[in-house]
């Protein structure tokens, strides 16, 4: 079994940057034209890593955009990293809260927001109990937005005597739900266990009943553009449509 430094490793820089170089195509949707000098500079970036990441992971990209577009605030949440990205989702939602509110606040025309993996998904959270959010574009970049059903490496590192078929006994218990990856866990062949365990996924999916479901449907309609990126050559989310 691999050791936590060496899962760390895999997670924090090998798969950050390969999809940093996929992504840097798509900036254009966010960072339009070069703005003449009288004009406003670029609206800032945020960006939010995922499971075992941290700030370091993105370098590469908060460099890029530096060097092509001069000017433009870009700011990699410094959160829950490594095994804190562990930490139940809600709770992490709260502390992004607390660190996106005062960027929003100098930025009245808006930010733009890039979400890595699980990072995705808090984000997505974050744009639903976000009354006031003025994010203009939000990019999820290889984030398990419908739930993650694969066994990878780090779900065997986390869960080293379960594999996928019998996860769901782990995830869909009071105790599983303190993990943020049973807080996505989204098993097909049980989903009546999901649909009554789950305490994140199905509810910002609408799947679940709750008093909330309509404010956040209209908070997070809110945004402006909405990306979506993944492949089947991801490796880590499965199935990769999700």
């Amino acid at each position: 079994m691999k050791s936590c430094g060496s899962m760390l490793g895999l997670w924090g820089q090998r798969l950050p940057a390969a999809w940093v170089l996929l992504l840097l195509p798509f900036l254009p949707l966010l960072l339009l034209a070069a703005p003449a000098p009288h004009r406003e500079s670029y609206k800032p970036v945020i960006v939010v890593h995922g499971l075992f990441d941290s700030s370091y992971s993105f370098r590469h990209l908060l460099e890029y955009i530096n060097e092509t577009h001069p000017g433009t605030v870009v700011t990699v949440l410094d959160l829950f990293d490594g095994r804190e990205s562990l930490r139940p989702l809600w709770e992490q939602v709260q502390g992004f809260r607390e660190a996106v509110v005062p960027i929003m606040a100098k930025a009245p025309q808006g930010v733009h927001l890039i979400c890595y993996s699980q990072g995705g998904l808090v984000c997505r959270a974050l744009l639903s109990v976000m009354d006031d959010h003025n994010v203009d574009s939000f990019i999820s970049l290889s984030s398990p937005q419908m739930g993650q059903y694969g066994d990878t490496d780090y779900l065997k590192w986390l869960f080293p005597t379960s594999m996928r078929s019998n996860l769901y006994r782990i995830c869909y218990s009071p105790w599983g739900q303190e993990f943020s990856i049973c807080n996505y866990w989204h098993d097909p062949h049980h989903d009546d266990l999901y649909l009554n365990a789950s305490s994140f996924l199905a509810l910002i999916n609408g799947e679940r009943d709750h008093p909330n479901a309509t404010v956040w449907r209209k908070n997070f309609l809110r945004v402006g553009h909405l990306v979506l990126i993944g492949g089947p050559d991801d490796g880590v989310i499965t199935p990769w449509q999700s």
